[in-house]
């Protein structure tokens, strides 16, 4: 087989899907959440794990189906929806956890050192939710083309053979 063949019209598409797997599992190592100054990285949490096979996944996929020229985008879809799910919850969850770890461990400051406990800071979302958000829905895009695609087919019922 030639580089040829594996880019030829129809399946250049698929790098689309391919990009989308390597940004997603890139995502999972950029940090999620800022709390203060400290920078919490994806790969500590086990969201971050899921969303790291679900990039690694996506992207063997899409390569798969440059090689065999053969059609995935259901899978992908599926794969796409799994990490859309991940990533918003994530996006939704994570900035709400990181502040009740870091007032937690303020208040035990406070405890031990016998002193006045300090405001807590203020939890920003990451770069890393931004680009795994990107990533799956660019891929929940990419999958939805076959379900529209064959959406617009008509359905055509067969003729009743009941001729009695």
């Amino acid at each position: 087989m030639t580089w040829h063949a594996m880019f030829r019209p129809g399946m250049r598409a698929y790098l689309i899907p391919l990009g989308c797997g390597i940004a997603l599992t890139v995502s999972a190592f950029l940090p999620w959440v800022h709390v203060g100054d400290v920078s919490l990285q994806g790969a500590s949490e086990m969201a971050a794990l899921w969303v790291l096979g679900l990039g690694a996944l996506a992207a063997v996929l899409a390569a798969l189906s440059l090689i065999t020229r053969r059609n995935s985008r259901h899978p992908l879809l599926v794969v796409g929806l799994a990490a859309l799910g991940i990533m918003f919850l994530s996006w939704r969850i994570m900035p709400r956890v990181a502040v009740s770890r870091a007032l937690t461990i303020s208040q035990a400051v406070a405890i031990v050192e016998d002193a006045p406990m300090n405001n807590t800071p203020e939890a920003r979302v990451g770069g890393g939710i931004y680009l795994g958000l990107a990533a799956s829905i660019v891929l929940v895009g990419f999958g939805m083309t076959i379900v529209i695609k064959r959406a617009s087919q008509p359905y055509v019922a067969a003729e009743p053979d009941d001729d009695v």
